[in-house]
């Protein structure tokens, strides 16, 4: 039976052939022959005729010469129609070197970038489950293979894949239309010939399965015989890959253009006019019936039918490209300038090498090259088929973008909602799953994914949001309350420094050492002040100030009460007989040891600086929704030394006023100095295991909380008495006040008056017997 598409084939070739013999460019000189061979859609013949053209040699009978042999002299095998039988062919003569493969090249793109582009169109439309439907041969399986392999790298699921041939038996066909039905996925994507889907489609039809959306192969989804068959409607809709329109001017009026009586010699056009017209010629054997005589004048313009339908010009363009591919590659062999060089010996692997490096553009400026692999550049143009009003036919719409707007829904599972993720049920592929909800600090995904540290989940666990930084502000309540706390101490003491130096000449003032006390309140201020360092955004600058800041001003502040102390007790010793003490101990030496024990700090506190040195930090751990703004030890071994050395200095200020504890009354700061150092010690003991107990900014409040109480404890144990004294009980500031009774020596009491300022001391007193007078200046 004649086929007229292949048949078309034919002339495309053939119109090839002739514009190129008729060129003066292109082969001047040279004539191209051909061959053309009909493979009657059958994988057996086709090889048996790829064969007969490898071998080079075939029977001629002519009236002239009899039964002879000549040299066939095929250069090159064009064709054949479908990739089964092409995959045949080149299997069996490609190791006659035909520019087959391995010498296989191609004008139309490879199937396996069709897959991969139908698995994109697919993903496009966001169809993760679907079904798949091939051809059982060559060309079915292994793009169907191509395109599944790509589906799951797309996360795409195949619900279910079967294959089909058109001589398979009913109930096979059945049995794929039984699966169709019992199925959830809506979208059927199919690799298959134009016979083998009308095989699946009758049978659908029977059963009215319409509302599927099919995804169809280049094989058929331009074709025109698969829209006007019958149940085309089942292809409603149907979206799928073709390769892109093409116009060869003067083409279809070559191939339009076919006379009979000027191809008398070929029974085969003979043949095509007569299944054209329904007709038949004088000279043709008779048949049944009583057909209409054939003219050879017939016009073809009014025939509708797979003939003059020029549809597939797109794959005419293709035979056209590969003839002239072949006659560039004869033409750089052959030398052609004006003329060519016609004593070169021609083999196909010469062609084969020339043609993979030929390179040029057609008429039409399509342009023509082959890649390492045989393959031209791959193109495709996406096709929707609409139906019109007229029932047999369908509108193949081009352009993407005029696609409906309803997509069909073709899912296992839904997708989840924000702030769940995907939980795989057994047994089933990736597509199908269950929706939990995120944990907190993780939004959705394919699983559940962790915000990033600085960042936490929304309330709809949908998307991550800054975390809010939290550090010991002033803007907060309890950050006012310290930093007021702060300021009313500095106020306070300033207060204090003010009394004592309104107050300096009269004679509390100037009995308790002046200079020291003047240097204390000098250091409860910075004290007081440091605290304010603890608060506000932690800095590179201000982690490294709070500390060191608070370290040297309490050693500063401890070295002077250490100081007072040691005075008191230096003072009363020094009464003994004999004693000279104060000698080593006067104004000079005390002022050197604050100096002494507060450098010793400062070495401390530069050395930790300079190995180490506190850090702002981002603490993640304490709360899961904030970030704790925070400064880093950097050395631990430093915060503590310093911490250590003040307690140092704490505990033994504490022994020493409390061993002078009994001195008489009047003249006793010893005991003040105790309670202050109590209320130190106390407060830096108890500082320890809330501070490390204590989360986030509330480690800070305490750390600012334990300097302010013992600032506070220093003040108003030292110095709130004598203020006391110097504003309320005037009457007691007296020189009078300031004499105290000493215990008995050598047997006997007295009592007599004594000064640390010189300056006011009566000048006529003389010691008592067995006592020297001691002054004690500032």
């Amino acid at each position: 039976i004649l086929n007229f598409r292949g048949f078309q084939f034919a002339q495309a070739m053939l119109f090839a052939v002739e514009e190129i013999n008729n060129s003066t460019d292109l082969l001047p000189g040279i004539s191209m022959g051909y061959k053309i061979h009909d493979a009657c859609a059958s994988i057996a013949r086709g090889v048996t005729v790829a064969l007969a053209l490898a071998n080079g040699n075939e029977e001629v009978f002519a009236p002239s010469m009899g039964g002879c042999t000549r040299s066939a002299q095929v250069q090159a095998i064009m064709g054949e129609t479908f990739s089964s039988p092409s995959m045949a062919i080149s299997t069996v003569i490609g190791p006659f070197y035909i520019p087959l493969y391995p010498s296989f090249l191609r004008t139309i793109p490879s199937d396996y970038y069709q897959s991969r582009a139908l698995a994109q169109l697919v993903k496009y439309f966001g169809w993760t489950w679907v079904g798949a439907i091939r051809t059982d041969d060559d060309y079915g399986n292994n793009g169907m293979a191509t395109f599944t392999e790509t589906a799951q790298q797309l996360g795409i699921c195949l619900e279910y894949s079967v294959s089909v041939f058109r001589t398979d038996p009913p109930d096979k066909i059945r049995q794929i239309v039984d699966i169709i039905k019992a199925s959830t996925s809506k979208v059927i994507v199919t690799f298959l010939s134009p016979t083998d889907l009308y095989v699946i489609i009758q049978e659908l039809s029977l059963h009215n399965m319409t509302g599927y959306q099919w995804v169809g192969n280049e094989g058929w989804i331009f074709d025109f015989h698969t829209a006007a068959m019958d149940g085309h409607h089942i292809l409603d809709g149907a979206i799928g890959l073709s390769i892109p329109k093409a116009h060869v001017s003067g083409m279809r009026e070559f191939i339009l253009d076919v006379k009979p009586l000027n191809s008398s010699s070929n029974k085969l056009f003979t043949e095509f006019w007569e299944k054209l017209f329904d007709c038949k010629f004088k000279l043709s054997e008779s048949s049944d019936g009583n057909p209409k005589e054939c003219t050879g004048h017939e016009d073809v313009t009014v025939v509708q039918n797979s003939f003059t339908d020029m549809s597939l010009m797109p794959i005419f363009n293709n035979i056209y490209k590969g003839v002239y591919a072949v006659a560039h590659a004869l033409h750089n062999i052959l030398s052609c300038n004006k003329t060519c060089n016609k004593k070169v010996k021609l083999d196909p692997f010469k062609i084969l090498q020339h043609i993979r490096k030929i390179r040029f553009t057609t008429k039409e400026g399509d342009e023509v090259y082959f890649t390492e692999n045989g393959d031209p550049a791959a193109k495709y143009e996406i096709i929707n088929w609409q139906p019109t009003e007229n029932v047999n036919a369908h509108i193949f719409i081009f352009l993407i973008a005029t696609l409906s707007t309803q997509v069909p829904l073709s899912v296992c599972s839904e997708n989840c909602p924000p702030g769940t993720r995907k939980i795989l049920q057994k047994g089933k592929p990736v597509c199908c799953y269950d929706c939990l909800k995120c944990a907190e600090g993780e939004i959705n995904s394919i699983t559940c994914v962790r915000c990033h540290p600085e960042f936490w989940s929304t309330e709809g666990r949908n998307a991550c949001v800054q975390k809010e930084a939290e550090f010991l502000s002033y803007e907060e309540i309890m950050g006012a309350l310290l930093t007021a706390a702060s300021l009313f101490g500095t106020c306070m003491t300033a207060v204090v420094a003010f009394i004592f130096f309104r107050y300096r000449h009269t004679p509390i003032v100037r009995a308790n050492n002046s200079e020291l006390s003047f240097l204390l309140l000098f250091s409860l201020t910075l004290c007081f002040l440091c605290s304010l360092t603890f608060i506000g955004r932690p800095s590179e600058w201000s982690c490294m100030l709070r500390h060191t800041a608070f370290g040297i001003t309490f050693v500063l502040c401890i070295s002077c009460v250490l100081g007072k102390t040691i005075v008191v007790l230096m003072a009363f010793r020094a009464t003994l007989p004999g004693s000279n003490v104060m000698k080593w101990f006067g104004p000079a030496q005390q002022k050197l040891t604050v100096l002494g024990f507060t450098l010793i700090q400062v070495i401390i506190c530069i050395l930790w600086l300079t190995i180490s040195p506190p850090f702002p930090f981002k603490n993640f751990k304490e709360l899961k929704d904030k970030i704790i703004l925070e400064c880093a030890l950097g050395s631990a071994v430093g915060f503590w030394a310093v911490l250590g050395y003040i307690g140092l200095l704490a505990m033994l200020c504490f022994i020493l006023a409390f061993l002078a504890r009994k001195l008489p009354d009047n003249f006793n700061e010893a005991k003040f100095i105790t309670f202050s150092m109590l209320i130190f010690c106390a407060v830096w003991i108890t500082f320890i295991p809330a501070y490390v107990s204590s989360p986030g900014k509330f480690s800070v409040a305490v750390e600012i909380f334990a300097i302010l109480a013992s600032s506070f404890g220093l003040l108003f144990c030292i110095f709130i008495p004598k203020c006391y004294i110097i504003l309320l009980k005037p009457q007691k500031n007296t020189k009078k006040n300031m004499i105290w009774r000493l215990p008995r020596l050598g047997g006997a009491g007295r009592v007599w008056g004594h000064s640390q300022d010189s300056s006011w001391a009566p000048q006529s007193w003389s010691a008592p017997r067995g006592m020297r007078k001691l002054n004690l200046c500032e």
